[in-house]
């Protein structure tokens, strides 16, 4: 087969250097190296029992490694903050708070955003098998569940983005349902 071919070819393919493949190695360096920030999102949930898909807005903050912040500011304003392992929802004049490490199944959810923006391999692999496919410019990272209780409740994550930050983020959940969070940074302040 070697001798089928020519030698400028040959010789090409010995002095070019080899060109790695990006991978989630270098995707998480990428990720693990943005500070975090301020981005407008866009929330579309798609659900059987609906004949249209329900839409929300507002912005997200994200503090490496452990806080984000997602403020809805439309249909209705509701806040919704992570801090460390501690969940809180407010809505009208309701706050309601959880501790996710009670809850593993709800932890391993939470840590496929949190995991992601901090470029954690490992928070991620415990939980999920990774599929990446694309290029620092392009990539889309697929996390499937290891474990049954949490394939139970969701099927696929899959998390788009561009160098080290995220685009949009896509949950199919075990019922059918499906959520897509599309996500747009801010300048900085």
């Amino acid at each position: 087969m070697i001798k089928s071919l020519s030698f400028g070819l040959l010789l090409t393919l010995l002095v070019l250097p080899a060109q790695a493949a990006f991978d989630v190695g270098q995707l998480m360096a990428g990720l693990a190296r943005h500070p975090g920030g301020k981005a407008k999102f866009v929330e579309t949930r798609f659900l059987a029992v609906l004949d249209k898909p329900l839409k929300a807005s507002g912005e997200m903050t994200y503090i490496a490694p452990d806080r984000l912040e997602k403020r809805t500011l439309l249909p209705k304003p509701e806040i919704l903050i992570l801090d460390k392992d501690v969940l809180t929802l407010e809505r009208e004049k309701q706050k309601f708070s959880i501790n996710l490490a009670s809850q593993p199944e709800a932890l391993a959810f939470v840590d496929s955003i949190r995991g992601t923006l901090a470029g954690n391999r490992l928070a991620l692999e415990r939980n999920y098998l990774l599929h990446l496919v694309g290029n620092e410019e392009k990539w889309v990272l697929t996390m499937l569940p290891r474990d049954q209780r949490i394939a139970s409740f969701v099927l696929r994550i899959v998390v788009s983005g561009s160098r080290g930050q995220m685009r949009s983020i896509e949950y199919l959940q075990a019922d059918g349902d499906r959520s897509l969070l599309t996500i747009e940074p801010l300048a900085g302040p």
